[in-house]
């Protein structure tokens, strides 16, 4: 998996900005993304009494990160109710292939990079 595996769902370059080209801070904030994922992916089911706060919090964290198709799948399925959430776990799905291939872009980047002296 690599940058060419992106599917475009998270837009890198704005989380890059963001962060002020400081990659250990685009590394962190998307750790933390994936890992609170895998909390968020419990709630994400209708029988779920939190599913509707799961779906708000990610959408905010999703726009947080640049993955905006993930926040635009959260506010719809705020708007249409639990029928929304298959859309929200695509989405999601989605966004952390994309946050995987990225990382592991980073990680050859940084077996190729030079020795800091």
């Amino acid at each position: 998996m690599a940058r060419r595996d992106l599917t475009g769902a998270v837009d890198f370059g704005y989380l890059e900005e963001f962060a002020a080209g400081d990659q250990q801070v685009v590394d962190e904030v998307l750790a933390l993304f994936r890992e609170q994922a895998g909390l968020w992916s419990a709630m994400l089911d209708p029988a779920s009494e939190g599913w509707r706060d799961a779906v708000h919090t990610i959408k905010g964290a999703a726009r947080g990160v640049g993955a905006f198709a993930l926040g635009d799948a959260c506010e719809q399925a705020e708007a249409a109710g639990a029928q929304g959430l298959a859309g929200v776990r695509d989405a999601l799905d989605t966004a952390l292939q994309d946050v995987a291939a990225y990382a592991h872009e980073m990680a050859l980047r940084s077996l190729k990079a030079p020795p800091r002296v």
